[in-house]
């Protein structure tokens, strides 16, 4: 297997568990129900582990891409979203690890956690943006097939 098809396939797992992992701790805000907060918690800590997966995996995917125009752009978009994306993640994990270690997750420790699991929240959904550009505007690792049975490799040509 390509590794470069090690990407698209982990990236939607730190997605998905930031945004659950925030909708959880939105609603553990509001009701009042600390296994709400809990499962928030846990969400956020395997998010930012699978973010930094999703990173490396995307690193090494397009460490070999030599791309020009529209597509470097795209792709250097993609980018520096995503290294946004693990600063902002790997702080909110820590923050939110250091507040449950020394038990003092209340107040306004528990609001700058929530604002920061949010902006985090907001960082991979723009990444994860930026990345289904470069897939489905810009065809990037897309690789077309007509039909016509034509082999359009050059070694076997």
């Amino acid at each position: 297997m390509d590794t470069s098809h090690l990407h698209p396939m982990i990236v939607h797992f730190p997605i998905a568990l930031l945004l659950t992992g925030l909708l959880f701790d939105t609603i553990g805000l509001f009701a009042k129900k600390t296994f709400y907060s809990k499962v928030g918690f846990y969400l956020l800590v395997l998010g930012a582990l699978g973010t930094v997966v999703a990173f490396l995996t995307g690193h090494f995917a397009g460490s070999g891409i030599t791309e020009q125009g529209a597509l470097k752009q795209a792709l250097e978009t993609h980018e520096n979203a995503a290294e946004l994306t693990i600063w902002i993640v790997s702080i909110t994990a820590t923050f939110r690890i250091l507040l449950e270690l020394f038990k003092k997750y209340k107040g306004i420790f528990k609001a700058a956690a929530f604002v920061l699991f949010l902006a985090s929240a907001m960082a991979i959904a723009r990444t994860g943006y930026y990345g289904g550009e470069l897939v489905y505007k810009h065809a990037a690792g897309v690789q077309l097939n007509l039909g016509f049975g034509l082999n359009t490799d050059s070694e076997t040509n």
